[in-house]
């Protein structure tokens, strides 16, 4: 009874933790932030959703599960969160609330503008272009 309050309680402040993470990818200025907001705190609610399963079911095969899946969001999301940081970075993304010096000025290659938009192509030119309108055939 009182591991499956505590289960209960793990997993509820994981969702919760998961909905934080949620709002900070939406509401957060740029892509530095979100990126941080996604892989700590939808971290750490993952696992503590995880936790809370297993203390629920109780069973030898789902803490071996939710141990496994735990090791594997901390030994993958850092390295994801790196290599999207770093992209993010050699785009140009803009560096917002960033108080001092850029640290990686002279490290490495930034785009002087961010993702650059481009022009659409003429409708000539488009690879769907070749492709007939389905509004043009006959009616069976």
């Amino acid at each position: 009874m009182i591991a499956t309050l505590a289960g209960l309680a793990l997993a509820t402040l994981g969702v919760g933790f998961v909905i934080v993470a949620g709002l900070g990818v939406i509401r957060l200025p740029d892509a530095f932030q979100r990126m941080h907001a996604a892989t700590k705190a939808g971290t750490l609610g993952a696992a503590l959703v995880l936790l809370g399963a297993c203390l629920v079911l109780g069973t030898g095969s789902a803490w071996l599960t939710g141990a496994l899946t735990i090791l594997v969001l901390l030994l993958t999301l850092p390295l994801g969160a790196q290599m999207l940081g770093r992209a993010a970075y050699m785009s140009g993304s803009p560096l917002r609330g960033l108080g001092g010096r850029d640290a990686l000025a002279g490290i490495l290659r930034r785009e002087p503008d961010p993702l650059t938009p481009r022009e659409p192509l003429p409708p000539t030119e488009r690879p769907d272009a070749a492709r007939p309108d389905p509004a043009d055939r006959p009616a069976v």
